[in-house]
This record gives structure tokens, C-alpha cells and sequence, in this order.
């Protein structure tokens, strides 16, 4: 039996992970598996400092969105005593970077998670005391008055991720 050569992998791995003998990766072809056209990045990168652009699956968009809204929950309690308006004014902005970061597969789960994650980050600043059914009631107090800037976020993320549907849909239709 004859050694395998270190270069070969036993596994199939896809082009872009596959390395070449010097060492480099591959896939730079602009060829991908079966033939396909894939982009390949420009040799001319735009100047100055690049836009974070991460994807998120529903899972992900929904944990970074409850993580963010409760740090500036936190946050506001310590800045600002606890300041509901300030709170609803800092979801806008999550709620439109969870739109346009959850990837196009998931898209439809932002404005769902929104809501959650409102409901999550409200716990430092909901007014309670008295244990756990003061914290409760301050909760349900505190969605029942901030309802429009919830209502509002969850809007604003609805129609980016409606935009960003129908064209990926589009896309789609014109490739297909």
C-alpha cells in the first residue's frame, strides 16, 4: 500500500478551503462546486475604513439583539436613572442593525425577536419593588407605556426586512 501525499485531503473539502501544495488556498477561480460563477473580490478595495457587515442566523440576530437591548438597559439605569424614553430612542438603532445584519435565509425572524428583546433589556429599567411580582408588574407596566417605541423598532425592522426579501426574491427569479 502506498502512503498518501501530505497535499491530498481525505476529506472533500470546498474549493475555497482547499489548499493548493505552496500552501495558498484556493478557490480564486471564480468557479465554485458544479460550475457555478461566484463572486470573486475585486483587486481594488474601496479607501478608508470598512463597515462592519456581519451575517446572523435567526438564532444569532435574536441573541444579539436581547444581549444589546439588556447591556443598554443596564446602561441607561446607571446613565440616566432608569429613563424609559432614552431606553425606547436606543432600540430604534438595534432594531434597524438586526434588520440589515440577520442573513437572507433568516430574515423574517428580525421583527420577531425584536419584541423579546425589547421585553429583556426592560428588566433594569422597569420601576419595581417588593420582589419578584413588583419587578412583574413593572415590566408589564413599562411595555404597556413604551409600546410605541416598540411598536415603532419592530416597524422600522418589518419594512427593511420586507425590502430586503422582496429583492433577494428578485434576485432569485432573475437568476432562476
Amino acid at each position: 500500500m502506498r502512503p498518501v501525499p501530505p497535499t491530498a485531503s481525505p476529506s472533500p473539502m470546498p474549493s475555497q478551503g482547499r489548499r493548493r501544495p505552496g500552501g495558498a488556498r484556493g478557490g480564486g477561480s471564480g468557479t465554485g462546486r458544479a460550475g457555478r460563477r461566484t463572486r470573486v473580490a475585486s483587486a481594488t478595495a474601496p479607501p478608508g475604513p470598512r463597515l462592519p457587515n456581519p451575517r446572523l442566523t435567526g438564532l444569532g440576530s435574536g441573541l444579539f439583539c436581547a444581549v444589546a437591548m439588556f447591556l443598554l438597559g443596564c446602561l441607561d439605569q446607571l446613565l440616566f436613572g432608569a429613563s424609559p424614553a432614552v431606553y425606547g430612542v436606543l432600540f430604534l438603532p438595534v432594531s434597524v442593525l438586526t434588520a440589515l445584519w440577520v442573513r437572507g435565509g433568516d430574515v423574517l425572524s428580525a421583527p420577531v425577536v425584536l419584541p423579546i428583546a425589547f421585553a429583556v433589556g426592560l428588566l433594569p429599567v422597569a420601576e419595581g419593588g417588593g420582589g419578584l411580582l413588583g419587578r412583574l408588574m413593572g415590566l408589564v407596566t413599562g411595555l404597556a407605556t413604551q409600546a410605541g417605541w416598540l411598536y415603532g423598532g419592530t416597524l422600522l425592522a418589518a419594512v427593511i426586512v420586507l425590502v430586503r426579501r422582496v429583492r433577494w426574491v428578485r434576485g432569485r427569479q432573475r437568476r432562476g
